[in-house]
């Protein structure tokens, strides 16, 4: 694989957005991306930071929705080019591996963008994201 400087993804569960929003965008001054009353993005120097509010975190909560999918509370992952991206997808399900929820997110709207995971050996889920427009990743 090349290395490309492209943002890193990471998200965490939290117990209260507007907690994580004073802290991040007014505490620190990072960049608030998009947001609803249950997620926020922030841009972190450049890297994707999603936070889900799940209240009081208890790792049972494994998961939670966006629209109609079922994604994990707790993964992290990279953006990259939509041809790595089929690749990587192409590769993986050659390797039999389990990829799951491979979707369009935020389709037609800012931030579209095409998602899949796979979990690795220790239970991490790793989200591989690619933006139609890569200028959309922090745009609100």
């Amino acid at each position: 694989m090349t290395a490309i400087k492209k943002p890193f993804h990471l998200s965490l569960p939290c117990a209260d957005i507007e907690k994580v929003k004073d802290f991040y965008v007014f505490a620190l001054g990072a960049k608030q991306g998009r947001s609803t009353d249950k997620w926020i993005d922030i841009n972190l120097f450049g890297h994707q930071l999603t936070f889900t509010q799940v209240g009081d975190f208890n790792f049972s909560f494994k998961n939670y929705r966006l629209n109609d999918q079922i994604l994990p509370s707790f993964h992290y992952g990279i953006i990259v080019e939509i041809e790595t991206w089929g690749k990587l997808y192409s590769r993986l399900l050659s390797k039999e591996l389990e990829v799951t929820t491979e979707a369009t997110f935020l389709e037609h709207k800012i931030g579209e963008h095409l998602s899949f995971f796979v979990k690795d050996p220790d239970g991490y889920m790793v989200e591989f994201k690619s933006f139609k427009d890569e200028d959309s990743i922090f745009k609100t």
